[in-house]
């Protein structure tokens, strides 16, 4: 019955509550989260999301009273810079007279502890503002806050965005590098002054291309941060032909038996380079069991998340860390920071009360009233509020090293920058609906972020700040190496820029000479699965291994590859062959029957020395034309035979010599219509030994009446005539041309004479065979004549040579490659020329030179009685 009667009292006045609420016409808070942050007041505020404690504790849930709020541990001077840093720049800006002259501004910034929870809070916080209530129920007026600088991190700054992306509320990160907020359809007003992951994947494979580390090893954090720039940095590798070895999650809970798990694979695996991509508390538990296992021989790359991180720089660490290379955002220089935080005082004002944290932090004492404080076994001072600053030495006070809070010091003025802008519009040239511009007592967070995609400005260090489509900054990263102290510490050295331009893209500029190489040769290792091909081979991948793991193949004949690490050798063009090396081609061999060479030389004094002997044989004749035997059968047959016949020899002439179209056209006319003309004169003087046979008989005496001199020559003309016929179609329709032919040696040119027409060439040889074989047959049936008429045994021994010759010919010129088919040719013509030389004219010279007494009728006509 109680409790029935407290819920109907508590709803009662509830809704009495709300009913008071309505007729007053006003909208009050809820309730408030308990955090800690800093306020100044302004005419436009700017909120600000830091790391100032390290742990958020939790108050354990009893579920029968409300919970009490969470609360925050370790306070960290390095994040309390940055926030800090935000406070300074506003600062700096509401004393600028050029910029947001008639605008003072104002911050709230809040403590995130490290924890999506608080940070959602803190965010919630700034969206609705700290007012207890709004006396007007449209809640016209200017925002809370018109844009939040922060959050650091990326799982609550995707956290955030997604929920103030909503209302177009602009933030803008120095910190949170997640590659996947970049999505502009997700989180339409996030920007970064950061870089991001995606481009510090970009530069991390840079580096490791620019050393030729192709082999390398990849450990990264089980979170957002690690795990998207894990996915970029394989894809990366995979775009250049790069291979990651192996790809590892550090455990959450730094578990011993993961951690030793890692180290196997680290050991087992050939790859010298291992990536680290993780927040430092993850990184410490492998670097223990780095020092514990006593492993060398790597080198690593760190991420920027923990490549500036002190903890790193002991002693311990730096026989196995030192020579580590890495990538940290840009530094920069921020004038007059270092004595506005000595100016810094505390302040009683709760909304302040993240100032009285930091001083108790910083000196030990406390602002509690009473002479001392007692905190277990430690006692406090109470604080002054008026210690000095300056004798203090944390990283709160250095700022040699200004990164992350640089970035923080440019997103406070791209903010800025953006307002001020958006001030500057005239009316009727806005780039809102209508032309109208925006109305900074209504100012809609939307409409800043619109001047903030377009905002553009330098800093003080002489920095370009810039977003492009996506929110993202100008990449721009030190190159960081770590080096030994002469105490035997680790001092981090900048050793070169990585920069990002629009239109030089990815650049890495290093100072090799600079840097420390933690190996005893000095030099920067070796990382890679397989060696680089030369040129001359290419890469043929190993089965069931990645692309990095490969055998160098030698490039086949033909082909080349000029480059390293080739994946496929080019061929050659049809008119040139790879060298011995296989990297370069080179002009083909034109492979031709020379003068120069010695076969050319042969076969051209073979025809010389063929013309030589038809011509002395000429002589001969010429001077002993009266004699019987020159004047038996015809002499006039005789000369033309031996004009022919050197016409034989010399037409060998056509065939040596590089093929023109000329030579190619008169080769072949030449050396038919000569052996044409040869048996033709041939066939006739075996006629006419017949015709004198015949006619010396009583049946046969009129049959040289029917076939004499004129007759004889006729005939010759008639057959010669129809091979002039056959070249002369020949060469007109299909004519022979010079070719270069590569289809004998791949690696040659044969420089040939193509016949042009099958048919004519064939043609041309066939009418040579028919007369040759007629020749033959009568000679051959001639050959049982009387001696003094018995020149057919000459003709057909002669015949017999020149069948022989051309049926041996037929199929050694087929088989003969390139110049030694042309070789072949020549042969069988000198072969024949010389057979017929010397099988018809050889027995007469021999009589004339060296029996003359057998040279007279009366020898002759004796022989005859005698065989009677």
């Amino acid at each position: 019955m109680w409790i029935t009667l407290y819920i109907s009292i508590y709803l009662f006045f509830n809704c009495t509550t709300a009913a008071s609420v309505l007729r007053s016409d006003t909208c009050q808070i809820q309730g408030h989260f308990k955090l800690n942050g800093m306020y100044q007041d302004g005419d436009v505020i700017l909120g600000g999301l830091f790391e100032v404690h390290f742990f958020t504790v939790f108050p354990e849930l009893s579920f029968r009273t409300e919970p009490e709020p969470p609360y925050c541990e370790i306070f960290n001077m390095e994040s309390f810079q940055h926030a800090q840093t935000m406070a300074f720049a506003i600062n700096e800006i509401n004393k600028n007279p050029n910029l947001l002259p008639n605008i003072t501004l104002g911050y709230h910034l809040y403590d995130n502890c490290v924890m999506l929870g608080m940070a959602f809070r803190a965010a919630i916080s700034l969206a609705s503002g700290t007012e207890e209530s709004f006396s007007s129920l449209n809640c016209t007026g200017p925002p809370p806050v018109i844009g939040v600088v922060g959050d650091p991190s990326s799982t609550p700054s995707i956290a955030i965005s997604s929920v103030l992306g909503l209302f177009r509320v602009p933030i803008v990160s120095h910190y949170a590098t997640c590659s996947c907020l970049s999505d502009r359809k997700k989180y339409p007003s996030f920007f970064r002054t950061i870089p991001s992951d995606a481009f510090q994947v970009q530069a991390m494979v840079q580096i490791l291309r620019h050393f030729g580390w192709t082999w390398v090893g990849l450990l990264y954090s089980d979170d957002d941060y690690g795990i998207y720039a894990a996915q970029s940095f394989q894809q990366e590798m995979q775009r250049f032909g790069h291979c990651v070895a192996f790809s590892e999650i550090l455990p959450n809970d730094n578990n011993p038996r993961d951690i030793q798990r890692i180290m196997g694979v680290i050991q087992a695996s050939t790859a010298r380079v291992v990536v680290v991509i993780s927040p430092p508390s993850l990184v410490i538990p492998l670097m223990d069991e780095v020092v514990l296992q006593n492993m060398t021989g790597r080198q690593w790359i760190a991420s920027e998340s923990w490549v500036t991180s002190p903890v790193f720089h002991t002693p311990r660490f730096l026989p196995f860390l030192g020579g580590t290379l890495g990538i940290a955002i840009r530094r920069g220089e921020i004038e007059g920071l270092y004595d506005f935080m000595l100016c810094l005082r505390p302040k009683n004002d709760p909304r302040n009360n993240m100032l009285r944290i930091f001083w108790e932090n910083m000196f030990g004492c406390s602002f509690e009233t009473g002479g001392k404080v007692t905190e277990g076994d430690q006692v406090k001072t109470v604080c002054t509020g008026q210690e000095d600053l300056s004798i203090t030495d944390t990283p709160y006070t250095d700022v040699s090293e200004l990164r992350a809070a640089y970035n923080v010091y440019k997103a406070v003025y791209a903010l800025a920058h953006a307002l001020h802008d958006l001030m500057q519009c005239e009316e009727g040239r806005g780039p809102f609906s209508g032309n109208r511009c925006a109305d900074v007592t209504h100012l809609k967070p939307w409409q800043l972020v619109h001047y903030l995609q377009k905002v553009i400005f330098t800093t003080g260090f002489g920095d370009h700040v810039s977003f492009d489509e996506n929110g993202d900054a100008l990449a721009i990263y030190d190159v960081m190496n770590w080096q030994p102290r002469t105490d035997g510490s680790i001092t981090i050295y900048t050793v070169g820029v990585v920069n990002d331009g629009p239109e030089t893209g990815m650049v890495l500029t290093l100072e090799e000479d600079a840097i420390y190489w933690n190996f005893e040769t000095k030099k920067a290792p070796r990382s890679v699965c397989s060696e680089s091909c030369p040129p001359g081979t290419r890469r043929a991948t190993q089965k069931g291994l990645p692309v990095c793991c490969f055998d160098c193949l030698p490039c086949g004949d033909g082909e080349i590859s000029n480059t390293t690490d080739a994946i496929e050798c080019t061929v050659c063009s049809d008119e040139f062959w790879s060298n011995t090396d296989k990297d370069q081609c080179v002009p083909k061999e034109v492979e031709f029957l020379s003068y120069e060479e010695p076969l050319g030389i042969s076969l051209t004094t073979a025809s010389l020395l063929g013309t030589c002997f038809c011509a002395l044989v000429m002589v001969i004749f010429a001077h002993h034309r009266n004699t019987p035997i020159v004047r038996a059968n015809n002499s006039e047959l005789s000369f033309l035979l031996l004009l022919s016949l050197k016409l034989c020899f010399l037409c060998v002439l056509l065939f040596i010599g590089q093929p023109k179209l000329w030579t190619c056209q008169l080769r072949h006319a030449v050396f038919g219509i000569s052996f044409v003309l040869c048996i033709s004169s041939i066939l006739v003087k075996t006629i006419v030994v017949i015709a004198v046979f015949k006619s010396s008989r009583p049946e046969g005496k009129g049959a040289m009446k029917w076939f004499g001199a004129a007759q004889q020559r006729c005939t010759v003309l008639i057959l010669t005539a129809l091979q002039v016929v056959i070249c002369a179609v020949w060469l007109s329709t299909a004519s022979p041309t010079p070719h270069k032919n590569s289809n004998y040696i791949r690696s040659i040119i044969v420089y040939e004479c193509a016949i042009g027409s099958v048919a004519g060439f064939s043609m041309l040889l066939g009418y040579i065979g028919l007369l040759a074989a007629v020749s033959f047959l009568l000679a051959f049936l001639a050959r049982n004549l009387p001696d003094n008429f018995n020149e057919a045994k000459f003709i057909t021994f002669s015949m017999l040579i020149f069948c022989a010759v051309w049926i041996a010919f037929v199929p050694a010129y087929v088989s003969s490659p390139g110049k030694y088919a042309v070789a072949v040719e020549i042969f069988a013509i000198l072969a024949s020329s010389f057979g017929l030389l010397g099988a018809i004219f050889a027995p007469k010279c021999y009589i004339i030179l060296l029996h003359p007494e057998r040279n007279t009728k009366k020898a002759i006509m004796g022989r005859e009685t005698q065989n009677k």
